[in-house]
C-alpha cells in the first residue's frame, strides 16, 4: 500500500509540477515579447515532456538505466497511439498541413536515428549530446521561422498553443510569480519523478517483472497523462489540430531532450538499452509514428475509425507486453494472429483509403 500510495503521489505531483511549469515559463516568455507559435512550440512542449525527463533522469541517476528508456520509448507509444486514438473517438481530429511535411517527418527521422544509435546497445554521451544538439538545433528552427512569418504577417501551420498573455492585473503577471511558478513546478518535478521510479521498481520486483515492462507500460501511461489531459481537453474545446500537435511535438521532444539528457547523464557507462527494446518497442515506436502518415494525409483528418484503430493497436500492444512478461502459453498464438492476419489486413485497408481518397485540399 505505501508503494501505492507512492505512485500516486509521485503522479500527482508530476501533473501538477508540469502544469506550474507550463504556466510560469509561458507567462515569462510572452513577458519578454516571445511570441505564442514559439512558446507553444517548445515551452508547452517541454511542459508536458518534463515528467517524462523528470522520471528518466532520475532513474539513470538511481541505476535504472532499463526503466529511463523505457519510459521514453512507451510515451511515444502511448502518445501516438493511446493519445491521438482517445482524442480522434471524442471528435475527428483536424490535420495542419505543417504537422504532415514538417512535424510529422521529423518524429519520424528522430525515432530511426535513436534505433541507429542503440543498435549498439547503449547511448553513451556523444550519442546524446547529439540529441540535445539536435533539439536546441530544431528549436532555434521554430523561432526563425516564427519571425519568418511573423515579418511576413501571417501565421503559418502550427501545433502550438496559442498560450494568451496574462492581463496586467492578473495574479501571474509579475516576474517575482513567474519565477516562484517554475520554481515549484521544478522541486515538485523532481520530488514526483523520485517517488514515481521508487513505486515502479518495488513493482517491478514485487510483481517479478522487469523494470524496462514497467516502464514501458505504467510509467510510460502515468508520465504521459500531462499530453493525454491537454488533448483530449483540445478535442473536446474544438481546438483539434492542437491535440495532434501536442502527441506529436511532445513525442519529438521525448526522443531528443529526454534521451538526450539521460545519455549526457549516464556518463561514460551509456545509458543501456535492453536487448528487448532494440528488436522491437524501438520499431514499434517508429511504426506508430510512420503509421500517421498515411491516416493523416487521407483528408487532412485523423476519423474515427482511424482513431479507434490507433487505440484498439495500442490496447493489442500492451496486452502483448503482458503475455510476454508472464511467458504465457497462448502468445504464441497471439503474435501469430497479430503478424499474419490482424497487421497485414490493417496495411491493406490503410493503403486502398490511400488510393481511393486523395488528399484534401490544403486550407492553410
Amino acid at each position: 500500500m505505501l508503494n501505492v500510495l507512492m505512485f500516486v503521489l509521485g503522479l500527482a505531483a508530476l501533473i501538477g509540477g508540469a502544469e506550474l511549469l507550463v504556466r510560469g515559463a509561458s507567462r515569462l516568455a510572452l513577458s519578454f515579447g516571445i511570441s505564442p507559435l514559439v512558446v507553444g512550440l517548445t515551452v508547452v512542449a517541454f511542459g508536458t515532456s518534463a515528467p517524462e525527463m523528470a522520471v528518466s533522469a532520475g532513474a539513470v541517476l538511481g541505476g535504472q538505466t532499463d526503466l529511463a528508456v523505457g519510459n521514453v520509448v512507451g510515451s511515444n507509444i502511448f502518445n501516438v497511439l493511446f493519445i491521438l486514438g482517445a482524442s480522434a473517438l471524442v471528435a475527428p481530429l483536424v490535420v495542419h498541413t505543417q504537422v504532415i511535411r514538417q512535424e510529422v517527418p521529423i518524429l519520424i527521422g528522430a525515432s530511426v536515428l535513436v534505433a541507429v544509435l542503440s543498435l549498439d546497445g547503449s547511448l553513451g554521451m556523444r550519442d546524446g549530446g547529439l540529441l540535445l544538439g539536435l533539439l536546441l538545433a530544431y528549436t532555434v528552427f521554430l523561432i526563425v521561422q516564427s519571425r519568418r512569418e511573423l515579418r511576413a504577417g501571417t501565421e503559418g501551420d502550427t501545433h502550438a498553443s496559442e498560450v494568451p498573455a496574462a492581463a496586467p492585473g492578473a495574479w501571474d503577471a509579475r516576474l517575482p510569480v513567474q519565477l516562484l511558478l517554475i520554481g515549484v513546478g521544478l522541486g515538485l518535478l523532481v520530488l514526483g519523478s523520485n517517488w514515481l521510479v521508487g513505486a515502479a521498481v518495488a513493482f517491478a520486483t514485487a510483481l517479478g517483472v522487469s523494470d524496462v515492462v514497467i516502464g514501458l507500460t505504467i510509467v510510460a501511461a502515468g508520465t504521459s497523462m500531462p499530453e493525454v489531459a491537454t488533448s483530449i481537453a483540445a478535442a473536446l474545446k474544438g481546438e483539434r489540430d492542437i491535440a495532434v500537435g501536442n502527441a506529436i511535438g511532445s513525442s519529438t521532444f521525448n526522443l531528443l531532450g529526454c534521451l538526450g539528457l539521460s545519455g549526457l547523464l549516464a556518463g561514460g557507462v551509456g545509458l543501456g538499452v535492453p536487448p528487448s527494446l532494440l528488436t522491437f518497442d524501438m520499431w514499434v515506436m517508429t511504426a506508430a509514428a510512420v503509421a500517421c502518415l498515411p491516416i493523416f494525409v487521407t483528408g487532412r483528418e485523423i476519423a474515427r475509425w482511424e482513431g479507434a484503430l490507433f487505440l484498439g493497436y495500442y490496447v493489442a500492444y500492451a496486452s502483448y507486453l503482458i503475455l510476454a512478461a508472464q511467458d504465457h502459453d497462448a502468445l504464441p498464438a497471439y503474435s501469430n494472429v497479430m503478424m499474419g492476419f490482424v497487421i497485414p489486413l490493417t496495411v491493406v485497408t490503410l493503403v486502398v483509403v490511400l488510393i481511393r481518397r486523395p488528399a484534401a485540399p490544403t486550407a492553410r
